[in-house]
């Protein structure tokens, strides 16, 4: 068996009084394309910095096989003093190999970015395919990726994926993106409690190795739990007995409490909660023949499509297509250049965007979800304590008084989920949710926006994400082409392919001439009596909208009944009665627009 190319041998490290690597061993072979798998906060980046030789830990072996080459790229590239990315890139070259600079051109061109723009002026997503690319263009004998796709569209991504494919070294990689995953790695590091646990495999069978450790363990604890039971019994009953100390089984005893306390379980599943909200209109968002230019370039044009409450809706497309410009647009805070967008009735709706608006560095962590009200807060119609709360979403209450600054990126991704989950809505609106989170926290959002009985619009490059969530997906193809397909990013995929398919022309047939009846001609708008029933229905459904309001409002005097039990039921099923009628009028609304849309097209 070939010696590993890099080892880890009894490395500790602590911040501060806690540890963060504990006694860990790990080694890296010629041929091993390995994920380091953990939950925000468990040290991944750390480790892989320890792995690049970037920290020094405070105590084990970093062995390094003479001549082998490493290659980092980390979360948060620098660039200082290099006056272009292209200089930023030619960095990553060893000293003496500045021959290899025409690889510089072809990794530019591949990526996507200006090798001529200055690094102080590019955006983080510039710099982060800029730093990508210093990262690769020395090819070295171990490649180590902190989040390689944060920050860069799917088309980037599969670009990165065939790159990496190829790849004749070792690999170790930090990413939330399962399918890039499943694609590239040959194993598992499993970092868990300052440990180290190797999975080899591929990707997909990750959790269910990783439950059968949990099994294994909550197993060795409940043995564990026994034997300490009946020693602790033995102690009391049989020294009382007896006054005879057998300090042999006391000292197992001792040794056995000891090691009891020094398994720590594993941590509990993250729990998120959704504020929910009132029920909206059932047409949510109308676009009609909406166009978008920009400094010359259409975006998109002509698009329309009809988003009905419940739907979760997916949208995709490289850099700069006009995704952002379409989602605003949609929420009627951009004006098309053509075409209409209409708002349904009831929103409520909650943005998330990757920019993390709203919060603040020298804001602490209780502050951003009471808004500095204390230590309660409201969670849709409940009141919850925020260190309850914070659990949930797998913050220790220590951390209740930290400041926003001191959190990682993942840990203040999961903060300003939790801020807005705890709103009332019934539209939220995700701007690359998934950036920075760890899977579990990734897995159980893709659950809960699942049963989150709203309406979702969502921005993303995850393509299981997407495969998990939408139920449609709107794609902007960056050349003013936008075209929305039924399911998620493999339904368009593989709709897409279906399309591109050559057309095979059939072998010339002999004519053959039939006689058939004309068939009636199609009527080509409503009739009298169902355009009069459109043209009523919009100020029914407002009317109804204002009466369920009053309705509601009535129903919040929290003493209304103990002074009348009767208003109160009456009140109620007036309500529900209203509701079930609005329903029905926007259903038939939807129906008669439908109807006109298909006349109209005949």
């Amino acid at each position: 068996m070939a010696p590993p190319l890099l080892s880890l041998k009894e490395i500790d490290l602590h911040w501060g009084a806690d540890p963060v690597l504990d006694g860990l061993e790990m080694h890296i072979g010629a041929t091993d394309r390995l994920c380091i798998i953990g939950r925000n906060g468990a040290g991944k980046s750390t480790l892989m910095k320890v792995i690049a030789g970037l920290i020094e830990a405070d105590g084990g072996e970093r062995w390094l096989q003479p001549g082998t080459t490493v290659a980092y790229l980390p979360q948060e590239p620098k660039a200082e003093g290099c006056s272009s990315l292209k200089d930023y890139i030619l960095g990553g070259l060893p000293d003496g190999e500045g021959d290899l600079a025409y690889k510089a051109d072809s990794l530019i061109l591949d990526l996507g970015i200006k090798g001529e723009a200055a690094p102080a002026t590019s955006s983080g997503g510039e710099l982060r395919r800029a730093a990508l690319a210093r990262t690769l263009i020395s090819e070295p004998d171990i490649l180590l990726l902190d989040e390689p796709t944060n920050h860069l569209d799917i088309a980037v991504i599969e670009w990165l994926e065939g790159y990496l494919a190829s790849w004749r070294g070792a690999m170790v990689l930090i990413s939330h993106d399962r399918t890039f995953l499943q694609n590239l790695s040959n194993g598992a590091l499993w970092l868990d409690r300052g440990k180290i646990r190797r999975y080899d495999g591929k990707f997909d069978q990750f959790d269910a190795w990783q439950q059968r450790v949990f099994e294994e363990e909550a197993e060795t604890l409940k043995k564990l739990d026994k034997v300490i039971k009946e020693e602790t019994r033995w102690s009391v009953e049989g020294i009382s007995a007896r006054r005879t100390r057998n300090q042999g089984r006391l000292r197992r005893l001792y040794a056995l409490r000891e090691e009891r306390r020094n398994i720590v379980k594993a941590k509990g599943d993250v729990t998120i909660s959704l504020g929910g909200g009132e029920k909206s209109g059932a047409r949510v968002i109308e676009a009609k023949g909406i166009s978008k230019s920009y400094e010359g370039r259409t975006l998109f044009e002509g698009f329309s499509t009809r988003i009905a409450r419940g739907d979760r809706v997916g949208i995709i497309g490289p850099n700069g297509a006009g995704k952002s410009t379409l989602l605003k647009m949609l929420l009627g805070e951009v004006t098309p250049d053509d075409g209409s967008v209409k708002l349904g009735t009831n929103l409520a709706p909650i943005v998330i965007d990757q920019k993390r608006a709203g919060l603040k560095d020298d804001m602490s962590v209780m502050d951003v979800l009471t808004g500095g009200g204390g230590d309660w807060i409201h969670v849709g119609d409940e009141t919850r304590h925020v260190m309850t709360y914070l659990k949930e979403f797998l913050f220790d209450a220590s951390q209740a008084r930290t400041p926003v600054s001191s959190l990682s990126g993942g840990e203040r991704n999961r903060l300003l989920i939790a801020a807005n989950f705890a709103k009332k809505s019934n539209l939220m609106v995700l701007d690359e949710p998934t950036n920075d989170l760890d899977m579990d926290t990734l897995d159980l959002l893709q659950e809960v926006l699942a049963d989150y009985n709203g309406t979702i619009l969502l921005v993303s490059h995850d393509r299981d994400f997407l495969d998990r969530v939408v139920t449609s997906t709107i794609v902007l193809e960056g050349d003013g082409s936008i075209t929305e397909y039924a399911g998620g990013y493999s339904d368009y995929r593989a709709q897409k392919k279906g399309a591109e398919k050559p057309v095979v022309e059939d072998k010339p047939k002999a004519k053959v001439v039939s006689i058939t009846k004309a068939a009636p001609k199609k009527a080509n708008k409503l009739s009298y009596k169902d355009q009069r029933e459109l043209d009523m229905l919009p100020a029914e459904v407002e009317t109804l909208s204002m009466q369920i309001s009053e309705l509601e409002a009535k129903l919040s005097d929290p003493d209304l009944y103990a002074k009348d039990p009767g208003a109160f039921s009456r009140i109620s099923d007036e309500l529900t009665q209203k509701r079930h009628t609005l329903d029905e009028k926007e259903m038939r609304w939807l129906e008669l627009e439908e109807l006109k849309d298909s006349l109209g097209n005949a």
